[in-house]
């Protein structure tokens, strides 16, 4: 199966709410582990790097990486770029095969946001790729994202509606309570479901997207802690809150940070138990199989997405 766009996904997903997993990759064994968990639950996925993530891999490894996933599996894949931060980037996205982008004009007023993000969908849709756009502003730090709390913002519905149809964006992601990064709240975990519910009544054909969403499984946490990491207070999105967010309208729920704990945890603790391992395939092997496993908890205990493919 070819590379998908997120359009039939989000549609599928408005009508028999639950939401789909949308994986941040970096290498090889990120790739796999997510894809064959995927495959696994038969569920549809999306795969998405951000521009430090390109810097990293380069846009030709990580497009042949996912061009062997495919050959693999035959479930629907997206091939997303995560936060692109201005038109330059999201242009060589879409001219390198990517089939959605994401034009994060958050930090702009609006009438800046709209305006870039009306040139990236004008581009984009003249080439049959999709876009997601943002609006209003997300605590914390992640990659090339950097906001502080205080600047953090919710979104406002009404503006919500005006943005998607002025800019003409397929998706829309919103800040409803959710940060980037591994330290989300600092007491206790709280969305704003209100305004969820606000922005499906007033543009209840465009799906929403939560970003800033991993749990931050403190198991995961435990495991690198345990083994030599210091991560002390990290605190993300309970599963319950993900779960009922899929149901009452996000269609995709954005996931890196759990990602990054399980490949990180399962490394350290391979050195930890095993300090005269130098083979990387020994430890490699077991980040993946971890990475897996959590992508495959998302899907089926989270998102609701299995068997959805």
């Amino acid at each position: 199966m070819p590379l998908v766009t997120t359009k039939e996904m989000f549609e599928k997903s408005m009508k028999e709410k639950f939401a789909i997993g949308a994986f941040n990759v970096n290498n090889m064994e990120i790739i796999q582990g997510i894809v064959d968990a995927a495959a696994k639950e038969n569920s549809p996925v999306i795969l998405q790097a951000s521009s430090s993530a390109i810097k990293y891999a380069r846009i030709p490894y990580l497009r042949k990486m996912i061009e062997a996933a495919l050959e693999e599996h035959d479930i629907p894949i997206a091939l997303h770029l995560d936060h692109g931060p201005d038109f330059e980037t999201c242009k060589m996205c879409i001219d390198n095969g990517f089939t959605s982008v994401m034009i994060d004009g958050s930090k702009y007023d609006f009438e800046e946001n709209v305006a870039l993000t009306k040139q990236v969908v004008d581009y984009a849709h003249s080439k049959g790729v999709v876009v997601e756009a943002e609006l209003g502003k997300l605590a914390g730090i992640e990659d090339d994202v950097n906001v502080a709390d205080a600047d953090a913002m919710y979104t406002d519905p009404e503006q919500a509606r005006e943005f998607v149809e002025r800019t003409g964006c397929d998706s829309l992601a919103i800040a409803i309570g959710t940060s980037h990064g591994a330290y989300k709240f600092k007491g206790e975990a709280k969305l704003r479901f209100d305004i969820l519910h606000k922005v499906k009544e007033l543009i209840p054909n465009t799906p929403i997207v939560l970003h800033g969403a991993s749990t931050v499984i403190p198991e995961l946490v435990d495991l690198c802690n345990n083994n030599g990491g210091n991560i002390p207070g990290a605190k993300g999105v309970p599963d319950e809150m993900l779960h009922q967010a899929s149901i009452e309208g996000v269609s995709k729920i954005n996931v890196d940070t759990d990602l990054r704990l399980a490949m990180t945890g399962a490394i350290r603790e391979v050195f930890n138990s095993n300090p005269e391992v130098f083979d990387p395939r020994k430890y490699m092997l077991p980040a993946r199989d971890l990475i897996e496993k959590t992508v495959s908890h998302k899907i089926r205990d989270v998102f609701g997405s299995s068997n959805k493919a």
